[in-house]
């Protein structure tokens, strides 16, 4: 579990401190950091992650693009995907999972959340 090397992308700096923070005190070390969807791919293109945690209100590309490229993307269709938002209503988040996400969590969340999420899309990658 521990050994997952995971891709935070959210615009705010803020969001990403509490993203790695939580990921960290939960066990994950190898936690990487991109300011938006271009970002995360220009990281993608140079490292391998196992997991991604998406926002979605990003300037340059945001998550809803960057979920789409990397579901369209021979390499990354597979890559697990959770997005953390603030976006809450029914049709945003159907939209998300329409667009390829494996889970979805909106803000604010609990560290006990994020690792439940993290841990279900895992199971289900896994065909757990």
């Amino acid at each position: 579990m521990a050994s997952l090397k995971i891709l935070a992308v959210d615009d705010s700096p803020t969001m990403r401190r509490i993203i790695v923070n939580t990921l960290k005190r939960a066990g994950y070390e190898d936690v990487d950091e991109a300011s938006d969807g271009k970002d995360a791919l220009a990281k993608l293109q140079v490292d391998k992650f196992d997991f991604v945690i998406t926002d979605w209100n990003m300037p340059e590309m945001d998550g809803l693009a960057f979920v789409t490229y990397l579901r369209s993307s021979a390499e990354f269709k597979d890559l697990p995907i959770l997005m953390v938002t603030t976006r809450s209503v029914k049709e945003d988040i159907v939209e998300a999972m329409k667009a390829g996400v494996n889970n979805y969590i909106v803000k604010p969340f609990t560290p006990a959340i994020l690792n439940q999420k993290i841990e279900q899309v895992l199971q289900a990658a896994a065909g757990g």
